[in-house]
């Protein structure tokens, strides 16, 4: 018997069937978050999937954006998934079915999905963080994830560097919103990057800023945590060639003494698969005792 696992997004659902070593058994599918301006029709399609998969699988395993508590009911959302707060997934997926599930934050799944089959293997310590529309965080300590008294710790988006939230320094909508200031040009980061590997003096400095920011962050995370690793992911890191020597320069720069930067800084490995794969790995570990 196999599991599914369900990736759920802001704008779209992943869901593919995986084996208990973590191999999928099927392609990777994909529908859109349905949604308005006041509601949302996620636990609806999460109960169709199942339904449509339940004769194949022992297990649901899922990954999902917002707070998640230890009853797997959506502690609360912003404002991208309107109608989300208080979702009881866990709950009617059991109810309804019999079949065991477990939901755990989007980030945290990643985090455990790189622990388990990634960059962040044979590591006690680690802190994920994905850089894309805002910066997401997760944290891992002696062997499993730390949620915090209320579920959102790792929030690392909402740290305060000169007065203004991480993300909005650190994110790709930063570094685009940085480089449309200079040039009131907008543009994607596919074009911002060829353009900075030409030279164009707006496109670098616009990434030297945002990987200064991020080094910030960085430094504040190993005075606070000292892990073994980081592990960035993100689509940025597609172009982590590029940016992590100016990452590795800002964080020498930055950091009071290289004593405190014995934490290995790596990118992500798994790609779109992380979310699943962790979210499968949550599943083994509370309700099979991996």
């Amino acid at each position: 018997m196999n599991y599914l696992c369900i990736d759920i997004g802001g704008t779209s659902i992943k869901y593919a069937l995986f084996n208990r070593e973590g191999e999928k058994v099927s392609e990777v599918f994909q529908t859109p978050t349905i949604k308005d301006e006041t509601s949302n029709q996620i636990l609806q399609t999460v109960l169709r999937l199942v339904e449509e998969f339940q004769t194949k699988i022992k297990g649901v395993a899922i990954s999902s954006a917002g707070v998640v508590d230890a009853n797997g009911r959506i502690a609360y959302a912003g404002y991208t998934i309107p109608g989300y707060t208080n979702t009881p997934i866990k709950s009617e997926v059991e109810r309804l079915f019999h079949i065991p599930c477990t939901v755990e934050n989007d980030v945290n799944c990643a985090c455990l999905g790189e622990v388990w089959k990634g960059s962040a293997q044979n590591t006690s310590s680690a802190v994920m963080l994905t850089i894309g529309t805002g910066v997401g965080g997760a944290v891992y300590l002696k062997n499993e994830l730390w949620t915090g008294i209320s579920y959102t710790a790792g929030e690392i988006g909402y740290m305060l560097i000169h007065g203004k939230y991480f993300q909005d320094l650190a994110s790709t909508t930063a570094l685009l919103e940085s480089y449309e200031k200079k040039t009131n040009e907008k543009i994607d980061g596919k074009v911002l990057f060829e353009r900075a590997k030409g030279g164009e003096f707006a496109a670098v400095e616009s990434i030297q800023e945002q990987m200064g920011y991020l080094a910030e962050g960085l430094v504040n995370i190993c005075y606070l945590l000292n892990p073994e690793k980081i592990v960035l992911g993100g689509g940025i890191m597609a172009q982590k060639e590029y940016i992590m020597p100016i990452l590795e320069n800002q964080l020498e720069l930055k950091i009071v003494d290289k004593r405190f930067l014995t934490t290995k800084i790596e990118a992500a490995s798994l790609d779109n698969d992380a979310g699943m794969l962790g979210a499968l790995y949550h599943f083994l570990q509370k309700e099979e005792g991996v």
